[in-house]
């Protein structure tokens, strides 16, 4: 093929979410059916035998797109001249444990990718941290990460996102895609508010269609909740549905959209949300950047909830400041 091949760096490549995404990236579902891709997937020393066979899956796919697809546990060889980077890796919450020590655990991996990236990443490179606490990891590897413009680092609140379109639409009786101006805002949390403010479906503004106690009372903490329902019902966390989300991120963030999406950006410090923090926000995507969406009046309801997003976020920095210079 004449056009350049981008590499895209997966972590945690032998996770269940990393499973469920890496056949949609290497069908071309990030970058367009006319790009080639390397897939380069990092692992922990012990999970390396185990992403080696996910490569061996990936080659039997026959995938046309695909040139090359390698596993490995150094990260300055996983991001080597990466365009792309699913920071999906992270250690998760222990028996017992607290926030501020998994966040510190976590600041053990991330700041250590953030460098690499910093060091090896090709100058266009996105990143997309889904391994969480993810707005606060994303944090920490952006600031280890000086070089690197801030706003290329993002967090995952697509999830959140989607799993909001798809309790409306079942409760209204529409498909997903009628949806417009949906945002989520702030942490991917339990704080986390699904705002349905703006929203409209086919045109007639959603807020007068539902009640506001089922809004309240349900919608808001069912999306925020519904990764503890899946656990329940399941068995195990969210995997096809998260990374189905980060790869409708990244294609969105790379090829654009004027819909509005939620993402997890740098705050420029719009509507009360601190500069420097990574929250979720109402984002559209031009010229592969995401940009806030201005100008929206907030009403008190709506600034208590991104308020309470705000304190937790500040509080997760506060409990990583060592590790953000």
């Amino acid at each position: 093929m004449s056009v350049e091949p981008r590499t895209i760096t997966v972590t945690g490549g032998a996770g269940q979410i990393a499973y469920s995404m890496l056949w949609r990236i290497a069908n071309g579902d990030v970058y367009g059916k006319d790009v080639p891709i390397r897939l380069r997937l990092l692992e922990i020393p012990a999970g390396v035998r185990a992403a080696e066979g996910v490569v061996m899956e990936l080659t039997d796919s026959a995938f046309p797109l695909l040139t090359e697809a390698t596993v490995t546990d150094d990260a300055a060889v996983a991001f080597d001249g990466a365009n792309a980077a699913f920071l999906v890796g992270a250690k998760p919450r222990g028996k017992g444990e607290e926030r501020a020590d998994l966040l510190a655990n976590n600041g053990r991996i991330f700041g250590p990718q953030g460098r690499a990236i910093n060091d090896n990443a090709a100058d266009d490179i996105r990143v997309l941290v889904v391994g969480n606490p993810a707005n606060t990891n994303a944090l920490i590897a952006q600031h280890s990460a000086p070089d690197v413009p801030a706003e290329r680092f993002t967090a995952m609140m697509r999830l959140d996102h989607n799993r909001a379109l798809s309790q409306l639409a079942d409760k209204l009786g529409v498909a997903s895609y009628e949806f417009e101006n949906l945002v989520v805002w702030g942490n991917h949390s339990a704080t986390q508010f699904p705002d349905i403010t703006y929203a409209t479906v086919n045109g007639a503004p959603i807020i007068d269609q539902i009640d506001h106690d089922w809004y309240v009372n349900e919608f808001i903490p069912r999306v925020a909740k519904r990764g503890s329902e899946i656990i329940e019902v399941r068995g195990s966390s969210s995997a096809a549905s998260a990374a189905s989300a980060a790869v409708d991120h990244m294609r969105d963030w790379i090829q654009g959209t004027e819909s509005w999406s939620t993402a997890a950006v740098v705050s420029d410090g719009s509507y009360g949300v601190d500069e420097g923090l990574i929250a979720g926000l109402p984002t559209v995507a031009r010229d592969g950047a995401w940009e806030i969406v201005q100008g929206l009046e907030i009403n008190d309801f709506q600034r208590q909830r991104i308020a309470a997003n705000v304190e937790e976020l500040k509080a997760e920095r506060a409990a990583v400041a060592n590790l953000l210079g």
